[in-house]
């Protein structure tokens, strides 16, 4: 929908944060209100583009609170995570005479706004992508590009088209913009009243529209089929391959054969298994040299397991390439006396420094921690006088007393490390962590200790040393760049650093740019501007060169092996995963279905602009996840928000009585269990906290906005300080309610895991473990387990560690206990449940890697029996949708190792819209 020539677009009017997420679907264009002189002359914009920013952009320190996140042009493309080329600028960049540096045709460059540079307030300077200025873009050129740049309108990337002469270099720059229609159109008609490109984003919208008339034509000429008879019938497009449901009979015991019958096969694994196509092939990887088991270590290591321990020393000492002949070392290739880097061409004719380190991404169950020890007992020497011998690990607090243990128990014990837990009261030995050979703490006390804006080192703790090496242990957790936990990662010093993960890419490749960053790789990637020029926008692009560059790099940096590579040779038995449908009660129909209807006629007053009924988003997840809820047990679903509701309505921020911190926190509950994103990093809540104006966030986030601002970035509430933010109820956020239900009267779900456990025909020894995200749902089962004679232990977020450890050795050894009642989320990582040869999964989970981690707590290394996942899922129910959910989840894991990187768009209409696909 087009601007008429002449005409000024109509007033944008300004959207709090809140305001913008709340926004319909469909509510009519908005345009950005513009005003001030063009041409160099100071211009105000209220970007639309960047709505979900205005209320962290609109004073000076407001604008200090944005800037979370390391890198050379605010913009990271994550407001609006798909982009499309708008046009291509030619021009140059002027005073040049003093750069002394090489200039690569192709080479990438960036652009930094100067505001403050005294001769000119749009001052646009380039650097090399090794931080040294080469120029600056000429002043009139600058004078367009300024305002889109500071308010982020358009992302400016900067490539040198030829060589550099005396006075200027010339260079073309390619501006990026939204994909969103309404944002789109607006900037489209300033950009034609600048005189800025556009020839692709044209080029783009011709081909838009062709595909949309293919696509209108397909509809015509399938509706016509189908009026005809020609398409199968739906009975034959559902789950006709599927048993008859259970449920509506009399429990008791079955046969196992019964079950199965009553099943269909379904492998998650098959649609992830991606990371092979990059990085090294298996035939590379069979061949790989060995290392000799260190004299130190008690245990034998397996043949992959000394090859990766040859390949990690080898990555700590790693060496720059002698002859042109040789292989590119970590993207840099030798060019005669220069080396260039292949990802952003730029050139030097100094030795660039490398990175000491990598990524270990073997599959779930492969021994990344014995290598490590392995590592830590071949490769002790500190590389420089100034390092210490100590080897710090970061890892989750549930999983630091394992490393304890597995360093004792894989090592001689003349021969073992001094080993500190820095945690609790080891944390009296910060003055002493240098004289123990490896230290291990949490990536919280990592936060605690991060001061971003002390120039000094700090005399005790964990920034007072010079590390031999760090290892972070699940080292995805410091995917979200902008987190103080990433960012204090990244600011440890070390001789070698090590990430450990089974999966380095969980949303988008944008993780994979925090490992880059924590390696200290060289030659540009670690500017994540850069990194989303190089990388990101290409594969997006469908460019087949940017495969290739994606290739080399995870090649030079990642080792991934997986458990089914013949050369790995684990002899894990069979694993079999079978999805077991079942069948509503009619008493529980009835509950499902008025739930439904709720949640239709909520989505629907949302959806429409005037909302009489006062729908909120909150609500609609509520009852979403109510919906979900009484598929495992009618007793689950309770409305908790209704009277907070109404406190809100009267008041903006509540006073935080006892009563309304439970209700708070049965809120920031709901945001949790639906896998809400923080609004300020547009992640994962990690640590998630929620305010007295009842915003959730993650704790690293708005604590450094109220570091600056004291405003809460949604509402514009008054926050005082940290100490108003309220915590989850209990650990890892799981609920606190306490559900009561006649045990005499099970749900038919529990009917089907009681089922199972009891069947007739099960292995002798069998154990399971019952995996649910929901603690209250745990609690409903354990008498049944008990009326059933089934001896259990349970492991939740709210027991202590000892109490889970004593658990978990309770199940691995006690042969009389039959099955571990598990959270999901505390079992995800670090755990060894191999004693178990049969998973349950209660109910599904929005992120299927938070599933594939649990499973491969039983299905890993030291596995000996034929394993059985179960996966319970109520018939015609949500369930049912949230699978399809998880399946397109994994494709796009998929498209983000292969062909395209993940278009993740992170904004609250794409949400509900996801939201409604759960109710259709």
């Amino acid at each position: 929908m087009g601007v008429p020539a002449g005409k000024r677009p109509r007033e944008y009017v300004d959207l709090s944060l809140d305001e913008v997420h709340e926004a319909a679907p469909s509510a009519p264009p908005k345009y950005p209100r513009i005003s001030g002189q063009r041409f160099g002359q100071e211009t105000t914009f209220v970007p639309l583009s960047q709505a979900s920013q205005v209320s962290l952009c609109d004073d000076e320190d407001d604008s200090e609170a944005a800037g979370l996140i390391q890198g050379s042009q605010e913009g990271d493309g994550s407001s609006d995570a798909i982009q499309l080329h708008y046009g291509d600028l030619n021009t140059k960049i002027v005073g040049v005479r003093y750069y002394r540096g090489q200039a690569t045709i192709g080479e990438h460059v960036v652009l930094k706004r100067e505001p403050q540079n005294q001769y000119d307030r749009n001052a646009i300077r380039v650097d090399n992508v090794m931080g040294v200025q080469v120029g600056h873009i000429p002043r009139n050129m600058a004078a367009k590009l300024a305002n889109y740049m500071d308010h982020r309108l358009l992302d400016v990337e900067g490539i040198l088209t030829g060589v550099i002469g005396y006075y200027d270099c010339p260079i073309v720059l390619k501006l990026y913009g939204p994909s969103d229609l309404t944002k789109r159109e607006a900037l489209k008609y300033q950009m034609a009243q600048d005189k800025l490109p556009l020839s692709h984003l044209k080029q783009a919208e011709r081909e838009e529209k062709r595909k949309e008339k293919e696509r209108e034509k397909a509809e015509k000429e399938a509706a016509k089929r189908a009026r005809t008879g020609q398409l199968l019938s739906a009975s034959k497009l559902g789950y006709s391959n599927l048993s008859q449901p259970l449920g509506d009979e009399v429990l008791g015991e079955e046969s196992l054969e019964e079950l199965i019958s009553q099943s269909s096969t379904f492998n998650p694994r098959e649609i992830g298994q991606v990371a092979e196509s990059f990085g090294l092939k298996e035939s590379d990887l069979e061949n790989m040299p060995l290392a000799d088991n260190p004299p130190s270590l008690s245990t034998t290591l397996l043949p992959y397991q000394r090859q990766g321990l040859a390949w990690m020393i080898s990555k700590e000492n790693p060496k720059l390439p002698d002859t042109e002949t040789d292989d590119v070392v970590q993207l840099w290739k030798r060019q005669g006396n220069r080396f260039t880097n292949i990802a952003t061409n730029f050139s030097t004719s100094t030795l660039p420094p490398l990175a000491s380190g990598g990524i270990l991404a073997d599959d779930m169950g492969l021994g990344k921690t014995i290598q490590i020890i392995s590592l830590i007992l071949a490769n002790p020497q500190p590389k420089t006088n100034n390092s210490s011998k100590t080897t710090l690990i970061v890892s989750p607090v549930g999983v630091m007393s394992n490393w304890r243990n597995q360093i004792q128990d894989h090592t001689h014990p003349e021969q073992t490390p001094r080993v500190l837990i820095y945690h609790g009261t080891g944390k009296k030995e910060a003055a002493n962590l240098g004289q123990y050979d490896v230290v291990v703490t949490s990536y919280g006390a990592l936060a605690i200790e991060y001061k971003p804006n002390s120039k000094a080192i700090p005399a005790k703790g964990l920034f007072s040393l010079q590390w031999r090496r760090v290892v972070l242990d699940e080292g995805h957790t410091i995917r979200n760049p902008r987190s103080k936990g990433a960012l204090a990662a990244c600011a440890l010093r070390a001789d070698s650093r090590w990430t450990l993960t089974g999966t380095p890419i969980i949303n988008s490749l944008k993780d994979l740019y925090s490992q880059i960053r924590f390696l200290k790789l060289t030659g540009g990637l670690e500017d994540l501007a850069v990194f989303n020029s190089v990388l990101i926008r290409p594969l997006m692009s469908d460019d087949p060169e940017s495969r290739l560059l994606l290739q080399a790099l995870m090649s030079t940096i990642c080792l991934r092996r997986r458990k089914d590579m013949s050369f790995v040779n684990l002899r894990l038995p069979t694993l079999t995963s079978r999805v077991l449908r079942v069948k509503f009660h009619s008493h529980e129909q009835e509950k499902y279905d008025l739930f439904q209807s709720e949640a239709k006629g909520m989505l629907q007053d949302f959806k429409t602009r005037d909302n009489k009924a006062g729908t909120t988003y909150s609500h609609l997840l509520e009852v979403i996840l109510r919906l979900r809820q009484v598929c495992n047990h009618w007793a689950l679903a309770k409305n908790r928000l209704d009277k907070l509701a109404d406190l809100l309505h009267k008041n903006q921020v509540v006073p935080l009585t006892p009563e309304n911190i439970k209700a708070l926190q049965d809120v920031l509950q709901i945001r949790i269990e639906s896998q809400e994103t923080c609004p300020i990093c547009l992640d994962v809540l990690e640590r998630p906290v929620i305010t007295a104006c009842a915003h959730a966030f993650d704790r690293d986030c708005i604590e450094q906005v109220i570091d600056r601002q004291h405003k809460c970035p949604m509402c514009r509430a008054e926050i005082e300080d940290n100490a108003t933010l309220i915590a989850p109820a209990a650990e890892m956020g799981e609920g606190t309610d306490e559900v009561n239900a006649d045990p005499n009267n099970p749900s038919s779900k529990i009917e089907a895991l009681i089922k199972i456990l009891t069947a007739q025909g099960q292995a002798e020894g069998t154990k399971t473990v019952v995996f649910s995200q929901w603690t209250s749902f745990l609690n409903l089962v354990e008498p049944h387990l008990n009326r059933a004679g089934i001896e259990f232990a349970r492991i939740d977020g709210k027991m202590t560690s000892l109490a889970r450890d004593n658990s978990t050795h309770r199940f691995s050894t006690d042969p009389n206990c039959k099955v571990l009642l598990a959270s999901l989320s505390v079992c995800s990582v670090g755990l060894n449940l191999v004693a178990a040869n049969q998973a349950i999964l209660a109910d599904s989970w929005w992120a299927p890697a938070i599933e594939d981690q649990a499973v491969d707590r039983v299905y890993r290394l030291g596995q000996t029996r034929e394993t059985t996942v179960w996966r319970l899922v109520m018939e015609d129910s949500i369930e049912d949708r949230v699978l399809a959910i998880q399946e397109q989840k994994r494709k796009l894991m998929l498209a983000a190792f292969r062909e395209k990187a993940t278009k993740k768009v992170d904004d609250r209409a794409t949400r509900v819209a996801d939201l409604e696909k759960l109710l259709t």
